[in-house]
């Protein structure tokens, strides 16, 4: 019994690593070594190399021609696999969404340095809509949807007033950046760091200038945590 237990700990502990490794590289796009993997798992080189090696087969690293570890194609193939389960999950919560803030409440992805929408649901009111069509685009940095993305990445210098009050609020907020008269509030889904790499996306709504901003905010925020609860399970 102590045996078996203690292999089972010891593969635990194996997964915890490969985990943690995923986890590192995912967060360097610049790649890493052999050596920072070591270090960053308080383990000899020779471990690291075993854990880059068995993740390396089946798909999940890759090594550049400088040694560099990045993230491999079976990362990509997991990634692709989360936007159908996205779409699925996160109808019913657009549409309640919509209904209850008599706005167009969208989910947006990051593609690059833009920000796409890939569903929408309009309110069932009845009221005039601000239009947004799903494969809509626009810059990253501009607009609530895109916004609240880049709060949700780690801090950098290059970080605008919007994302550092974004990142303070729990959610952004902007008027007629894409729309004259437009007023777009949007909350990130917030994942662990190896989820978060493979998909950033965020909730939000967006109507005309009369938009109760303190009151549907936290509506979109509540409404963003619980997809990102429904994804995580």
């Amino acid at each position: 019994m102590g045996k078996r237990t203690e292999t089972a700990g010891n593969l635990l502990q194996t997964l915890r690593r490969g985990m943690q490794t995923l986890t590192l590289v995912a967060d360097r796009p610049e790649g890493v070594s052999i050596a920072q993997i070591a270090e960053s798992l308080g383990v000899d080189r020779a471990i690291a190399y075993r854990i880059v090696a068995t993740l390396e087969v089946d798909g999940f690293l890759s090594r550049a021609s400088t040694g560099h570890i990045h993230l491999g194609g079976a990362i990509l193939a997991l990634a692709s696999n989360l936007e159908p389960q996205l779409r699925s999950l996160a109808e019913p919560v657009l549409r309640r969404l919509a209904d209850e803030t008599n706005t167009t409440a969208y989910m947006s992805v990051a593609r690059g340095n833009e920000a796409e929408a890939i569903l929408v649901a309009e309110s069932s009111s009845g009221l005039i809509q601000v239009g947004y069509r799903p494969g809509s685009r626009h810059p990253i940095n501009l607009g609530a949807a895109g916004i609240a993305i880049l709060a949700a990445r780690p801090e950098g210098p290059e970080d605008s007033e919007d994302v550092l009050a974004a990142r303070r609020d729990g959610y952004s907020v902007t008027r007629g950046q894409l729309q004259r008269g437009a007023i777009g509030i949007a909350s990130a889904l917030r994942f662990s760091q190896a989820k978060q790499s493979a998909l950033e996306a965020s909730i939000g709504v967006v109507a005309l200038e009369d938009l109760d901003v303190e009151a549907v905010a936290p509506l979109v925020v509540a409404c963003a945590r619980e997809l990102t609860g429904m994804l995580s399970r």
